[in-house]
């Protein structure tokens, strides 16, 4: 099992790279201020979810592979970039129907949506991969047996505190959103303003490169 030293050690990196916005934050905050709080948690749990899918495949062994290969690196990021900026077109397109969306944002097939999209970034984020393979095995220790098992459990606490940060940040956007949602031509400018947020962080996460 994990010694204690590598999970104290572990959850202050965990959280000193988690607390800071990234591709993640912002996607969440993105969410929130065009969806409101609802759809933000749950962009939080669905990218929680694709966050942990990588630390299984780091655990199970191939998660190295997209630490080596720079091929498949760029595969993972460009189709997170490309989902990212398709969302935000979306978000564009459709800016003049938030005041609809607030009115239907409970429709179970609306949640269920968002959950993908969020799990999608969350298993795509090229960043999140990266220091799934190559940070959380450093906090491993062999001596303590069973290392696939370790890895799984340091990436629950990177879960878990993804999950409290997030939706913090999530449900401060989703506030101010439904402060301001009294005002449909605010609300409009919003949504779009929300959507070009995700265009260029889906932008930045293509043009983004590997330092090896």
């Amino acid at each position: 099992m994990v010694s204690t030293g590598s999970l104290i050690a572990f959850a202050v990196t965990a959280f000193a790279l988690i607390v800071v916005p990234g591709p993640s934050v912002l996607f969440v905050i993105s969410r929130g201020v065009a969806l409101g709080r609802r759809a933000a948690v749950a962009t939080v749990v669905g990218n929680a979810a694709g966050a942990y899918s990588q630390v299984v495949v780091v655990a199970v062994g191939l998660g190295a592979l997209i630490e080596r290969s720079a091929a498949l690196f760029t595969a993972v990021k460009l189709i997170g970039a490309v989902y990212v900026v398709y969302l935000g077109v979306q978000a564009v397109r459709h800016r003049h129907r938030l005041a609809s969306v607030i009115d239907a944002a409970t429709a179970p097939r609306s949640t269920r949506r968002i959950l993908r999209e969020g799990y999608v970034v969350g298993i795509t984020n090229p960043k999140a991969a990266v220091f799934m393979a190559a940070v959380l095995p450093q906090f491993t220790d062999p001596a303590q047996g069973h290392v696939p098992l370790q890895l799984l459990v340091l990436g629950l606490i990177f879960v878990a505190i993804a999950l409290v940060s997030d939706s913090i940040w999530g449900l401060a956007a989703g506030t101010a959103r439904a402060w301001l949602g009294r005002s449909p031509r605010r609300l409009e400018a919003l949504g779009g303003l929300g959507g070009l947020v995700m265009i260029g962080l889906g932008v930045r996460l293509a043009v983004t490169g590997r330092r090896d």
